[in-house]
């Protein structure tokens, strides 16, 4: 079978991942969470997950019609490392609901107008109306974390950057949008399983880019770039939401609980959205390099 990149995530896995990378992987069974600091030692079960899930799918769907009827916007923006399970957690939420008031937004890199515009500019034709829900698959934080790492930005227009997002937010919350920033957080062990199963799954390797391979050996400077970038755009007006995706069923269930917690919508049922976990969705103070 021919792999993407010519094996490059298997070369990477095979000589030069950290040894304790390369371990944990071949020793851990399927189910096993491959971080040390992850408050569950298992995923959850499928059973469970699925009675949980189908609760939630019909309060999406009150919270959806509910939200149509009024007029209320929201904008859900999802950060998160390559394969920490941004598009899972959208696909979990847009699964029953109206595709045509939710939006999924995934742009491409700058064309050369765009590169020549606000930066800005190109996400704000994109923002809710009334009654709609909008996904960001990756937002304008591309230039908090994504384009200093590679090279992609200078120093002076990251900085620029954080002149501007804040004030920028806080004028979208201002206006009445309800604006969710969820950053999925994941183990590096568990980051390289992933886009190994990407690699030799034909029906996955369209996610992977170069970027991706590149990305593996830069684990470090991400980091730095992600603590840096949650440190400075938390925000009472526009907090970040860290939810740690080592296990992507406990991840979306507690997404999803986010965003249905912060609305008083017509027929609500509390029980059936359970609560929120909190040791692993939370602020920027639960994030994990």
């Amino acid at each position: 079978m021919d792999l993407p990149f010519d094996g490059a995530i298997s070369d990477y896995f095979e000589n030069d991942a950290p040894d304790a990378i390369r371990n944990e992987i071949k020793r851990a069974d399927k189910d096993d969470i491959l971080s040390d600091s992850y408050p569950h030692s298992e995923e959850m079960g499928g059973k469970k997950y699925k009675r949980e899930m189908e609760r939630l799918q019909i309060e999406l769907v009150r919270f959806q019609a509910w939200a149509r009827d009024r007029g209320t916007r929201v904008a859900m923006v999802f950060e998160g490392r390559d394969a920490a399970g941004k598009g899972g957690t959208i696909g979990r939420f847009r699964e029953n609901l109206n595709p045509r008031a939710a939006r999924v937004i995934a742009l491409s890199k700058p064309t050369e107008t765009e590169a020549g515009q606000w930066y800005f500019q190109r996400y704000i034709q994109h923002l809710p109306s009334a009654g709609e829900m909008v996904f960001f698959d990756r937002s304008w934080y591309n230039r908090g974390v994504v384009e200093p790492v590679f090279g992609f930005c200078t120093d002076a227009q990251r900085e620029h950057f954080f002149a501007q997002v804040i004030p920028f937010e806080a004028m979208l919350v201002e206006d009445g949008i309800h604006l969710f920033k969820f950053w999925l957080n994941v183990g590096r062990a568990e980051q390289l399983r992933r886009m190994l199963a990407r690699e030799s799954d034909p029906r996955k390797q369209w996610k992977l880019s170069m970027i991706d391979v590149k990305g593996l050996a830069l684990w470090d400077d991400y980091s730095a770039a992600i603590k840096d970038t949650l440190t400075r755009t938390h925000t009472d007006e526009a907090p970040w939401t860290v939810i740690r995706s080592d296990d992507k069923r406990r991840a979306r269930l507690n997404a999803i609980r986010t965003v249905l917690h912060s609305f008083d919508y017509a027929r609500k049922d509390e029980k059936a959205i359970g609560a929120i976990d909190t040791t692993i969705c939370g602020g920027p103070d639960i994030w994990d390099a």
